[in-house]
């Protein structure tokens, strides 16, 4: 039904953002919702899906992460929270990388993704691996960012690792790793954490 949104980011919380458009507040679920920047005005692609007793917009940064998350949702066994948790990481080249070669390995760390699930993305995508976005190594996916260190960058980070489904037990033993490190923002910390998760 919605093809993108066009507004104000006016909240940015760990598991979701909110955009006003013409006064009207979308709360948006977005993979990494750090990934925007509060009072930024942006166009978030969006995709809606409605069940028996909940409508949920999910939104993307580029139209490529919208036709990927549309791909791995019409996988059996991939909802739409297993999807996010996948697109969350950054390595969208090694996630078609992983479909073309095979490496159930891969894709089993990210959660939700058992080894069955990882077989039945191969099967269903491999197939139509020409139709998927970010055959490349190229990093046009990436959003150049303003940065506005904050203290709480790093907690703010977790959450949202927890919201993608990462157990509390596995962002314990990451966290202190990630206090190590000196980044500058939110999403900073969400893309370094996901590459100590897998």
């Amino acid at each position: 039904m919605f093809e993108y949104l066009k507004g104000m980011i006016t909240n940015v919380m760990p598991g979701y953002i909110v955009v006003d458009v013409a006064g009207v507040g979308y709360r948006v679920v977005t993979a990494n919702p750090f990934a925007f920047t509060n009072q930024q005005t942006a166009t978030v692609y969006v995709e809606q899906i409605v069940r028996d007793n909940e409508q949920t917009l999910y939104g993307f940064l580029t139209l490529d992460e919208k036709v990927l998350f549309q791909k791995l949702l019409a996988v059996s066994g991939i909802g739409p929270k297993s999807a996010l948790a996948i697109l969350a990481s950054s390595d969208h080249s090694g996630l078609v990388q992983a479909i073309v070669n095979n490496d159930v390995s891969f894709l089993t760390k990210f959660p939700g993704i058992g080894k069955k699930t990882a077989q039945q993305i191969i099967l269903d995508l491999q197939n139509k691996v020409d139709e998927l976005p970010f055959q490349t190594n190229s990093d046009t996916f990436e959003l150049e960012l303003p940065k506005m260190a904050e203290p709480d960058n790093l907690a703010e980070a977790l959450q949202a690792l927890e919201a993608l489904g990462y157990a509390k037990k596995d962002l314990k033993r990451i966290e202190k790793q990630l206090q190590a490190e000196t980044l500058s923002d939110t999403a900073a910390y969400v893309s370094a954490g996901l590459k100590l998760l897998q």
